[in-house]
């Protein structure tokens, strides 16, 4: 066990709105991190794993979203753990190891032995007091939380092999062209405080690339447009591959459930897979009753008839109303959207303020990987009655008076 001294941190990354596009249209209403996958805002199954971490002091979330647009969210969060949740906003961004750095004093105030670093989107049980008492036994600088997955998936990753009996991280590629391994990088690490220094040397020595380059007009007119600027620093390719091999960095690998949150189709998928979390850590959040199949989540300002069939994989918004004889599968219902009677909703994200008619359906095949896997509605979309919409995407403020199948509604 750590000592009573010990102090933790936790970062939490939760990127801007450059990124994310591949979210659209749910990304045009809210920042991604504040997206509600079961019930709850994405930022915050993160935010309630590192709860649950030993002498953990402060999280800090670090993008480059508006201040305004967390902050009632972060005011919420931290009466309610009764932990300090504060969001620092880069000027631009700087990589995900550069933003660390960019807070580094902040970050130190409270002179943490230990320093979390997770990324928001992605989807998993967080272990992270497993890592924690893993990271003290191998006494290197970070310890990596990493996970084995079919070879053919593994390129969209970053890629690594580490020592099957000390668990060192002995190479590390980003997303290679040729199969390296099946481990992969999970996006959540932890730090001893030595990763300010090596990152301050990544910049350093970038720095001082640039000075040799000025010197040469040609070599400097050649590689202007490769050049990082000093002040980016990528935790993968400048931190991670450098490391490997040298007895500082190690991995601890999960076996259960993780996924990266980049598309809507992948927010449904992860909803559920934090539903069935919930059985184990959280079945206060689960409803119940003879209409009710599987785990599904149901805000208490909801209404349900209760001739409505709910389940399995459904999370429900506040407000929302649902009628007399409605069949939902698989589906996020999300702030103030009506579903009139007998209306059926499958393997589909329903946009805030929507309506659908009686006797419609709103349904997809549910795969997840594909464009047009899933169904989603944006803001205010009106599907009326006895309209089927399938596999598609419609934009917000439309109204839909004829069924349509694989379009896209701009």
């Amino acid at each position: 066990m750590g000592s009573s001294e010990e102090r933790v941190v936790a970062v939490i990354m939760v990127g801007g709105p450059t990124k994310g596009t591949r979210f659209r249209p749910l990304s045009f209403n809210i920042p991604k991190p504040l997206f509600p996958l079961a019930g709850q805002p994405m930022v915050h199954h993160p935010i309630s794993a590192c709860k649950r971490i030993p002498n953990l002091v402060q999280i800090y979330l670090v993008g480059f979203y508006e201040e305004r647009e967390f902050a009632l969210y972060v005011s919420s969060i931290s009466n309610e753990l009764k932990v300090p949740v504060r969001y620092l906003k880069e000027d631009k961004p700087h990589g995900s190891a550069g933003g660390l750095y960019c807070f580094r004093d902040l970050i130190m105030e409270d002179n943490p032995s230990h320093i979390f670093l997770l990324n928001c989107d992605v989807c998993c049980s967080f272990p992270l007091s497993e890592m924690l008492e893993a990271h003290r036994s191998y006494g290197g600088i970070g310890t990596i939380l990493v996970i084995k997955v079919s070879a053919e998936s593994a390129n969209q990753f970053g890629e690594l092999v580490a020592d099957p009996i000390t668990n060192e991280l002995l190479h590390y590629t980003e997303k290679p062209e040729t199969f390296v391994s099946d481990l992969i990088n999970c996006g959540v690490y932890i730090f001893s405080p030595d990763i300010f220094t090596v990152i301050q040397d990544v910049s350093t020595q970038r720095k001082d690339r640039a000075n040799l380059r000025r010197l040469s007009s040609f070599e400097a007119l050649q590689s202007a447009t490769k050049t990082l600027a000093t002040d980016f620093v990528r935790l993968d390719q400048d931190i991670l591959s450098p490391l490997a091999g040298k007895k500082q960095l190690y991995t601890y690998k999960t076996l259960d459930f993780w996924e990266q949150i980049k598309t809507p189709g992948m927010s449904l998928k992860c909803s559920a897979l934090y539903l069935a979390q919930f059985r184990f850590t959280s079945p206060h959040l689960l409803a119940s009753g003879n209409t009710v199949i599987g785990d599904v989540y149901i805000h208490p300002s909801a209404k349900v008839h209760p001739t409505a069939k709910i389940g399995p994989n459904v999370s429900i918004s506040a407000n929302a109303r649902i009628g007399a004889g409605a069949r939902l599968i698989s589906c996020i219902i999300l702030d103030d959207v009506e579903i009139k009677e007998n209306a059926v909703i499958i393997h589909s994200i329903v946009g805030w303020k929507s309506c659908i008619g009686k006797w419609s359906r709103v349904q997809a095949e549910g795969d997840y990987n594909a464009k047009l896997g899933i169904t989603i509605l944006g803001e205010a979309v009106t599907v009326e009655d006895e309209v089927v919409v399938i596999n598609s995407i419609v934009l917000p403020n439309k109204t839909l008076n004829v069924s349509v199948q694989e379009e896209i509604i701009l």
